[in-house]
Formats: structure tokens, C-alpha cells, sequence
């Protein structure tokens, strides 16, 4: 907790107990939940805080790199603690997002560099595919 503490002391930006709810459930979760998602989560201990007020937590904490968006498509973000560069795999059944563990793309931006006349700068990796869940849901359906 000691690094958002200081990260925000060197902003000079307001450490709220409503960022910090929504950064410690971020931290808390393999997930990468949508704003809706975390806004129901904390409705119990939080039940003043308001949606729009988690939208601005997360922005914010995207601002100051400890979280990252992920834009999954047509305007659905999701969001994750692990602000180190790795790439995701979406469902495309229930659109369930994973971190892809245990992979490299460290060297992706200098092979690239050897095909375009752009300085590259960063990426983002994302796989589609169907979850384990789907999947065998799928199978129980033909059975």
C-alpha cells in the first residue's frame, strides 16, 4: 500500500478511501473486472459510493500507471492491476479476459521495428478464443 501512498503524495493528487477501494479490489483479483463489476463489489462496504465515482477512481489510478485499461471492444473496458507489459486472451463465448502467463513478447517491438519505418514505441497483445467453462458447457449441450 505504500507505493500508491507515495505515488499519489508525488502527484500531489488526494489519496480517497474510495481509490484506495477500488485499487485494493483490483489488487485482490486474477479478474479483470469492468467498472460495473467492481462498483457491485464494493456496494456493501461503499454503499454511498456511486458508479461514476469508480469510473473517476479508475481513471485516475490509470493516470498514475497503477492500473492499466484494457479496451476489449466496443467500448468495454476492463481493468488490471498488473501494470507490467503481458498479453490477455478474451472469451469470445462470455467475455471472460485472462492474463496469458509464462510468455514473452519483450523482443515483439524490435522485430517489428525491422518491417515498418515507425520508431515503435509499446504494443498490446490480445488472443481470442472460448474458456475452459464454455467449452465444456458447449460439450454437456451435445451430450
Amino acid at each position: 500500500m505504500n507505493s500508491i501512498t507515495n505515488i499519489f503524495r508525488e502527484k500531489k493528487l488526494k489519496l480517497t478511501p474510495q481509490r484506495i477501494a477500488v485499487y485494493r479490489y483490483l489488487q485482490s483479483t486474477k479478474e479483470h473486472p469492468s467498472a460495473e463489476t467492481i462498483y457491485k463489489a464494493l456496494q456493501t462496504d461503499y454503499p454511498t459510493m456511486s458508479l461514476a465515482t469508480v469510473y473517476k477512481a479508475l481513471k485516475t489510478l490509470t493516470e498514475v500507471n497503477l492500473v492499466i485499461e484494457l479496451n476489449v471492444g466496443e467500448g468495454n473496458f476492463r481493468y488490471d492491476s498488473n501494470v507490467y507489459p503481458h498479453p490477455h486472451i478474451q472469451c469470445i463465448s462470455c467475455g471472460k479476459v485472462d492474463d496469458v502467463e509464462n510468455v514473452s513478447f519483450s523482443d515483439l517491438n524490435s522485430k517489428i521495428s525491422e518491417f515498418t519505418d515507425y520508431e515503435v514505441l509499446t504494443n498490446k497483445v490480445y488472443f481470442y478464443g472460448v474458456c475452459k467453462d464454455c467449452k465444456d458447457k458447449a460439450i454437456t449441450l451435445e451430450d
